[in-house]
């Protein structure tokens, strides 16, 4: 496996632990030197030197015992002998537990057999100072003091050059270990350097090739980042290995690959945006136009419905003043008829005037008939007038102007009865004919009417649907008014969408495509002005009022 295919947490583990290998032999290197400068300066503090110390203290009490043997020769008395004697026997006691002690601390057949040979001088030098101590004792200092400069001169020099041997040994065992000592320290001393260094050498070592393994690629993922910030996507992203920087640059390398077709399709579908939305505002303006025409179609249309409006209304107005004149005709008429009625019941009692009632008689048939006609014209121009109803004016007044005939032919008639009641016998078939016809001229005339009630009815109903279209159209001229504003809008909005596409456009041309991913850009194709079509509400026609057909 190659290096740079190692994961960064492998490397820093090796190292680490590399380092932690070097830290764990220097450690162990230095207990195990540590551990023996320990044991050869423990050898020296617990063995050699107790050993030597307690040599030179023999050494020193025997030292003693010299010089109290001497002051006992000096000072004879009782009191100093005995004094002396006890020093002397207090020291012999101490070095007899030194040797005790000694012999207990040497181990080595060397120190054993010194050892063996001054405590052997010790003996002879001690019965010598025995023999030494019993003359003092017994006041023959004389003769102590020949043992002391004779027999007992040879003894204690053996016993002093054993004692002297001995501690030149254990002495010469003291530096040999204090070599060791001072040996193992510079050992100790030598190897922590050494193993220091090497520590410090592979570490650094270890360390510059893990950051220069991990800084390179960081460096190149940052340039590459920094790349793509400032919108280069040409920068080639290169990678060695599989470790996290590698995996790390092959995700910019990816990233920057889906930026690039990204940006691509951006680039695409902004054209594509800008193109649409020139040609929304386009249509928009069309539908503008065609907004306005038909706004002000509506209007026209709106200023018709309201002519006919009025001129249905003019004609409900006089369709209820014809149907009026009718009623009154009527009413007039039924009075006409009583009135003839009276004249049949009284026309027995007039005889003198039968022949003018023949002539008024004769006036009214000549009255009903054209009544007849006239009731005739008016059927006839209400079939032709249709919705309208034209015409009725002129039929009305005529039956108005018939009705007051008949009623002047009545009074007439209602005057000559008084003169005329000896011919109401020769008359009485005639009056009884004329009130026949004057019925008949009744119900013609409450046909008439109720034929002008119908045609008024109509025409009121005609009104209200002129009125209910009338306010249709109306409100769909709001609406168109309305939808005209709306189209506005649309062409204002198409147009901001279709500058802010252009925008995008050329934000999107920023960004640096790798040679041969530059996709051609569609022309950015500039919507025709908008026209602000703003439809313009024309003042209504006057309620004109349209000539009625005559009859």
């Amino acid at each position: 496996m190659k290096f740079n295919d190692l994961k960064i947490s492998t490397r820093l583990t090796l190292g680490f632990g590399f380092m932690a290998l070097l830290i764990g032999l220097m450690g162990t290197l230095s207990v195990v030197l540590a551990s023996s400068a320990d044991k050869a300066f423990h050898s020296i503090i617990d063995d050699r030197f107790p050993k030597v110390l307690h040599l030179h203290v023999a050494k020193e009490d025997a030292t003693g015992v010299e010089l109290a043997l001497t002051q006992m020769l000096l000072d004879t008395s009782p009191e100093n002998v005995q004094r002396h004697q006890a020093t002397i026997n207090a020291k012999r006691q101490q070095i007899t537990q030194l040797f005790e002690t000694l012999a207990q601390q040497i181990t080595t057949p060397q120190g054993k057999a010194a050892l063996a040979e001054t405590l052997r001088a010790r003996g002879e030098y001690a019965a010598q100072l025995s023999r030494y101590s019993e003359l003092l004792t017994a006041g023959r200092m004389d003769d102590a003091r020949a043992v002391l400069t004779g027999s007992m001169a040879a003894p204690r020099k053996a016993y002093f050059d054993a004692l002297d041997g001995l501690i030149e040994f254990q002495e010469s065992l003291a530096k040999t270990a204090q070599g060791d000592a001072v040996a193992a320290v510079s050992t100790l001393n030598v190897s922590v350097l050494a193993l220091t260094g090497l520590a410090l050498v592979a570490g650094a070592a270890i360390g510059f090739g893990i950051v220069r393994s991990t800084t390179a690629p960081l460096r190149r993922a940052v340039d590459a980042a920094r790349a793509v910030a400032a919108g280069d996507l040409s920068l080639p992203i290169t990678y060695r290995g599989t470790n996290e920087t590698a995996q790390l640059l092959q995700a910019l390398q990816e990233m920057q690959q889906s930026l690039v077709h990204l940006v691509g399709q951006v680039r695409t579908n902004s054209d594509s945006v800008s193109y649409a939305s020139a040609e929304i505002a386009q249509g928009n303006n069309d539908l503008s136009a065609r907004t306005e025409q038909q706004a002000s179609a509506l209007q026209e249309t709106a200023a018709s419905m309201e002519q006919l409006n009025a001129t249905v209304r003019q004609n409900a107005d006089n369709s209820r003043q014809a149907n009026q004149l009718a009623q009154a005709a009527t009413s007039i008429a039924v009075q006409g008829g009583e009135v003839v009625a009276d004249v049949v019941s009284t026309m027995k009692d007039i005889n003198d005037s039968s022949n003018k009632i023949s002539e008024i008689i004769g006036v009214i048939d000549s009255i009903a008939f054209q009544t007849n006609i006239l009731a005739l014209n008016a059927a006839v121009e209400a079939a032709r007038a249709g919705d309208q109803g034209r015409g009725f004016a002129v039929v009305a007044t005529e039956v108005r102007v018939l009705a007051s005939r008949s009623a002047e032919a009545s009074r007439e008639i209602k005057g000559l009865i008084g003169t005329s009641v000896e011919r109401v016998e020769a008359g009485s078939a005639l009056v009884n004919r004329a009130g026949q016809t004057m019925s008949e001229v009744v119900a013609s005339i409450r046909r008439v009417t109720d034929i002008m009630g119908e045609i008024s009815a109509a025409s009121t109903e005609q009104s209200q649907g002129v009125d209910q279209i009338n306010e249709a159209v109306t409100q769909m001229d709001q609406a168109t008014q309305q939808n005209a504003a709306l189209v506005e809008e649309m062409a204002a909005a198409a147009a901001s969408l279709n500058q802010q596409a252009g925008e995008l456009v050329h934000t999107v041309a920023t960004f640096k495509l790798p040679d041969g991913q530059d996709q051609a850009q569609t022309p950015v194709q500039e919507p025709r002005a908008v026209v602000q079509h703003r439809p313009v509400r024309r003042p209504l026609l006057g309620h004109a009022h349209l000539p009625m057909a005559a009859a």
